[in-house]
């Protein structure tokens, strides 16, 4: 019997919809406080997903989804950042 593998889902956090991590860009919060994007996925720290599409990033930013998620301003330059990611 072949198993399948499960493959891990992610919400982002302004639709609601669940992805694959892979469509993801994932925010995160460093235990220090600083507020990255996180290209591996795996940094240290308190993560948010949001779906690689520029208006969804631009609507997390008018709705504040990802400050109130990581419970912290977010620099206009994390944005940047990931609409530079989402147009990869």
């Amino acid at each position: 019997m072949n198993k399948v593998k499960k493959i891990p889902l992610r919400k982002c956090v302004v639709t609601n919809e669940r992805f694959e991590k892979k469509q993801l860009l994932r925010v995160v919060r460093s235990p220090e406080g600083v507020v990255s994007v996180d290209p591996t996925g795996k940094a240290n720290g308190r993560g948010a997903y949001l779906k690689k599409d520029a208006a969804v990033i631009l609507q997390a930013k008018k709705t504040k989804a990802l400050e109130r998620h990581l419970e912290t301003p977010i620099p206009d330059t994390v944005y940047d950042d990931l609409l530079k990611k989402a147009a990869e």
